[in-house]
């Protein structure tokens, strides 16, 4: 099929083109910078120009695909009201698109935040009091009511990897800048994994066969403590391990805090029986023994 894709120069959208295209589909990519369009076209997609600021721009390119996959978002914490709201607007013009085609909408959600204190399954809900960004993604879970196939991929708080400047790529700079490398409390809380590259594939599989109204979780690890990952990044960068109490987590952290302290255990058996899901690549744990995190730590 021909895909239409957003935040296809990301993170995550970098590799699932390349897993559509391998697949034997068309890729289109959504560019608002002469930079993304240039890596898109190097990944062998089109592109089309416009941006998630003007949701209308994105109509045309929709109407040229047979399904869509919608990865682009705003990740400044400092603006999260702002930007769920204009994904709002992207989902609903999309949508107004895909509506009666019973063609395949694929948008991105998180586990973080979903069930704290136990493992979250694919038929849990987002509470939307933690993140706005949960309203958002039920709302695009609705539209299989007026014949859009939508479903949501529930990406693990770390989507890890050679290239990572996500959460993990946070953690490392805060103790490196810090000094330490500090778990909060005693660090028993746990954070759910997945590889960049097995979290292509889920999206991939997800766009070919989900049914509409589907949830699915992008987690190949269901919960490695927070004291471990610390462990790890105090491992690579030769630094002590501390533990920071919860009341000083914020001083330490800054707005990684919140994420940090929070529990994201998820399981993905539903997803693994739903779509024969099996992850292939490496764990968290073992890329943060290779240098690809620590390089610039190494290098200063």
């Amino acid at each position: 099929m021909k895909v239409f894709v957003t935040g296809a120069s990301g993170w995550i959208g970098s590799a699932v083109v390349p897993e559509l295209l391998g697949a034997g589909h068309q890729v289109i990519g959504l560019a608002r910078s002469d930079a993304a369009a240039s890596a898109i076209i190097a990944a062998g997609a089109e592109v089309f120009r416009g941006s998630l600021d003007a949701p209308a721009s994105l109509r045309d390119g929709v109407a040229q695909c047979d399904g869509v996959v919608h990865l682009g978002y705003n990740h400044d914490f400092s603006q999260i009201e702002a930007a769920a709201k204009t994904d709002r607007s992207v989902i609903e013009a999309i949508g107004s698109v895909l509506q009666g085609s019973d063609r395949p909408f694929v948008v991105a959600g998180g586990v973080l935040g979903l069930t704290p204190g136990r493992m979250a399954t694919e038929d849990d809900s987002p509470d939307p009091a933690f993140h706005p960004r949960a309203a958002t993604v039920a709302y695009a879970l609705s539209l299989a009511e007026i014949g859009v196939r939508s479903s949501c991929v529930r990406f693990a708080p770390t989507v890890h990897g050679d290239g990572d400047h996500g959460f993990v790529a946070t953690l490392v700079a805060i103790a490196r800048s810090k000094g330490s490398s500090a778990y909060i409390d005693e660090g028993a809380n746990r954070w759910s994994a997945v590889h960049r590259l097995d979290a292509a594939r889920l999206v991939r599989l997800t766009l070919e066969s989900a049914a509409a109204g589907t949830s699915v979780h992008a987690v190949a690890e269901p919960g490695i403590s927070t004291k471990a990952i610390a462990e790890a990044i105090g491992k690579g960068l030769d630094l002590p391990v501390i533990s920071v109490p919860t009341s000083e987590a914020s001083e330490h952290f800054g707005w990684m805090g919140r994420f940090f302290g929070a529990d994201a255990m998820a399981s993905n058996t539903i997803t693994r029986e739903l779509l024969g899901w099996e992850p292939a690549h490496h764990g968290l744990l073992e890329d943060l023994s290779e240098d690809f995190y620590f390089r610039d730590a190494l290098s200063r």
